[in-house]
């Protein structure tokens, strides 16, 4: 028997107003995740003044390693363009030891110079003759010593950022628990550095169908923390009657714009300092009626193994079906 979400969701918090996880109760939009896999917000801010919304320091922290060095490497070719470019104006004459006959060898002779200043290399092949030229290097050489340690600090941060690294299930699953049901997911450490005293939170969002008005409640877990995490762990939600999931099929959760938020806090070992990792599960990535495969194994010198290739691998199981809460009150 389908249950409307909303009353599902009322009657579990009759004594108490829904959570806010800080995205509003009237989201106009439906259908759309609102935090995505890799942690980050769904969310695209418009009309920020120009000088806030340029802090390269942040985006150059944030983006990725490939497109990191990109950047770096394009800003160091740049400007020695432009430097070649000024020494190519003022004349390559006034490099002695450039002996490029043509205007491309000039060219490449004032480029390789302008990258020995902006580097301060100096191979002494080629120096500058003449206070414009000398002025022109002497300008190169600061840009160069303060680019280079923007770009030391830059590279040291995002180094240093402690950042975990938490496998998650593409999928969650309703599986069979105990004499009943449970929302479930798996999560694994993706590194070799130690991770202690790790924490879950699990919070689920649905629309009311009538209203429109989005609530978030928190789900209570079997186990919210452990000590260690040195293997998989399995995190499960069981569907009891007082959980807002209880009597709830795929189609309500397709009615309500169901997403489950999830976030974990952990000791990072290695850095000494705490992180946060963040995901959710949408209404569509729900898997009814499974369990996860058994990840585990063992070494032939007796050390315990754990693949995390079949992290996602999970098997079909049978619900047990729920009883009638109708049969219950007539008996």
């Amino acid at each position: 028997m389908a249950v409307n979400p909303g009353e599902t969701l009322t009657k579990s918090k009759e004594s108490q107003e829904p959570d806010d996880l800080g995205f509003g109760t009237k989201l106009p939009a439906r259908e759309v995740r609102l935090l995505n896999r890799d942690g980050s917000f769904n969310v695209e801010r418009r009309g920020v003044p120009l000088h806030l919304a340029l802090n390269f320091y942040h985006l150059l922290t944030g983006i990725g390693w490939p497109t990191f060095i990109l950047v770096v490497l394009a800003g160091y070719l740049t400007v020695n363009m432009l430097f070649s470019m000024l020494y190519m104006a003022v004349g390559v004459e006034h490099l002695v030891g450039a002996n490029g006959s043509g205007t491309m060898s000039a060219f490449w002779d004032a480029f390789f110079f302008s990258a020995q200043t902006l580097t301060t290399v100096g191979y002494g092949r080629i120096s500058p003759e003449g206070i414009v030229v000398s002025m022109i290097a002497a300008i190169e050489s600061l840009a160069g010593l303060m680019g280079f340690a923007i770009a030391t600090g830059l590279l040291y941060s995002r180094f240093a950022r402690p950042r975990g690294r938490i496998l998650f299930s593409k999928v969650c699953l309703i599986a069979p628990y105990r004499d009943g049901r449970a929302f479930m997911f798996r999560i694994a450490n993706a590194r070799n550095n130690q991770m202690i005293e790790t924490e879950v939170q699990v919070s689920l969002s649905m629309v009311h169908p009538r209203t429109g008005v989005r609530s978030f409640h928190e789900l209570s877990l079997e186990r919210k923390s452990i000590s260690f995490f040195p293997l998989s762990w399995t995190i499960v939600h069981p569907i009891a009657d007082s959980s807002p999931l209880h009597g709830m099929t795929a189609e309500d959760f397709r009615t309500g714009d169901g997403e489950f938020f999830i976030q974990i806090k952990s000791f990072d070992d290695a850095f000494s300092q705490t992180v946060y990792v963040r995901n959710s599960y949408r209404f569509e990535e729900v898997v009814y009626g499974a369990k996860f495969a058994f990840i585990f194994g063992r070494s032939e010198a007796g050390i315990t193994t754990i693949d995390l290739h079949r992290i996602n691998e999970y098997a079909p199981a049978d619900l047990p079906i729920p009883p009638d809460p109708a049969l219950g009150r007539s008996s």
